[in-house]
């Protein structure tokens, strides 16, 4: 199953490193804002907008024909034995088939972050499941993404807020790949950016406007 990352990492993203932040990293793409900036996290307003906005994107990227990836990243230091299976609840939790799971697979990396970092102790352990999106309780999985910084029961890694998560969800037959990296916003980024088009046209008014100038020349 890594093969088939690799393969697709490769093919469709010139060997690009699957690591945040993909819109800074890649040519194609637009950074979506999610929360409201000024709002606090658990006011009703902003949790109706993060849920409109994670689902609403979410659905236009994919379609429940299309072939996905979902990927878990952990980021831990190397001896860390017990996180290195903290993802697998992401699978039971989330995934719908138990048979399903089965498929899961796992590997250790060097940390994605290694350029950045001088601690060649980090690693990040990268957990691969092949599905479709029915497969998935996407809704409630993306609802605990955007609760990782704040003090939840639905946190992935909670009480272990030095290591770091991030979950990718790749849509192999379109080629585009979709990354909440936490409440504030959302990365989605294409092999071609007329991929992108419907997303840009349909939910401008959610661009990240720090980023809009840069989003607004890809469209032209």
């Amino acid at each position: 199953m890594n093969n088939l990352l690799s393969q697709f990492m490769n093919e469709s993203f010139d060997s690009l490193t699957l690591r945040p932040p993909l819109f800074y990293l890649w040519k194609y793409g637009i950074r979506f804002e999610i929360s409201m900036p000024w709002a606090e996290h658990e006011d009703k307003n902003n949790l109706k907008q993060m849920e409109e906005r994670m689902k609403g994107i979410f659905n236009e990227v994919f379609n429940e024909r299309d072939e996905m990836l979902l990927i878990t990243d952990i980021h831990c230091e190397r001896n860390d034995t017990f996180l290195q299976n903290r993802p697998t609840k992401v699978y039971q939790k989330y995934i719908k088939e138990k048979s399903l799971r089965y498929t899961l697979q796992h590997k250790m990396l060097p940390s994605v972050f290694l350029e950045d970092e001088e601690d060649e102790d980090m690693v990040t352990h990268r957990f691969v499941l092949p599905c479709r999106k029915t497969d998935i309780r996407y809704q409630p999985l993306l609802t605990a993404i955007s609760y990782e910084d704040f003090p939840h029961p639905s946190r992935i890694l909670k009480g272990f807020p030095r290591n770091g998560i991030d979950i990718y969800f790749i849509n192999i037959t379109r080629k585009m790949i979709y990354h909440l990296y936490d409440d504030r916003g959302c990365d989605v980024i294409a092999s071609n950016k007329e991929e992108l088009r419907p997303l840009y046209e349909k939910f401008n008014d959610w661009i990240l406007d720090y980023d809009r100038e840069r989003i607004n020349q890809l469209f032209v």
